[in-house]
């Protein structure tokens, strides 16, 4: 028997569309839809968001992604304008031990981890 793959659920947060629309502008494409909850891919990495808020939850649940340019992925992020767009945060890249950094707290209050 073999893992074949990881899909987290997501938690929305408060507005369930909005959270959709960012995550299709951050690249990913909706695979399924179910009401409430979505199916998300972008090359392999895929997620589940659920239409769910739940403050103390999303605030301490993290997601790593790796990207092969993270310098490329912070322009498009800047280029898209997200951050005014969406209301969220967007850290700056930072080098650590396990490789490049660049951190976004999304609309529920999740930190994804996107490290080159």
């Amino acid at each position: 028997m073999k893992f074949l793959s990881l899909e987290p659920f997501v938690p929305s947060g408060k507005n369930y569309e909005a959270s959709r629309n960012l995550f299709v502008e951050l690249g990913f494409q909706i695979s399924w839809n179910a009401g409430d909850y979505t199916g998300f891919e972008r090359e392999g990495c895929k997620f589940i968001l659920q239409k769910y808020d739940n403050n103390d939850f999303a605030e301490n649940f993290m997601l790593t992604v790796h990207v092969d340019d993270i310098e490329a992925f912070s322009a498009v992020l800047k280029e898209k304008q997200l951050a005014e767009k969406f209301g969220i945060k967007i850290g700056k890249i930072t080098s650590q031990p396990y490789g490049k950094e660049l951190n976004i707290i999304d609309l529920a209050g999740v930190c994804w981890h996107f490290v080159e």
